[in-house]
């Protein structure tokens, strides 16, 4: 099934606003997907694909600094969210 470009910006367009939301939380990917009731793994696919663009950080080590062995926690990029933060 072929999901539009549209339909992807409005679907990108929620886990941004869910990231900005959670702040200074950092939710890893499966928490996003289930507050937007998406797939986990086309979940995963935009936030790399936006992570490449520099709007999303992928945080892969715990506080500790041990290295989560799946799992990825994502935030905004600090640009991104005093955009998102000015505009509020």
């Amino acid at each position: 099934m072929r999901i539009s470009d549209q339909k992807k910006e409005k679907i990108v367009e929620q886990i941004l606003h869910f990231l900005y939301r959670s702040f200074p939380k950092n939710p890893f990917t499966a928490e996003i997907a289930r507050e937007i009731a998406r797939d986990e793994e086309f979940v995963k696919k935009l936030l790399l694909e936006l992570k490449e663009k520099n709007i999303v950080v992928a945080i892969r080590k715990n506080k500790e600094g041990i290295v989560f062995s799946r799992k990825i926690k994502w935030k905004l990029s600090n640009k991104v969210y005093d955009l998102y933060h000015s505009k509020q």
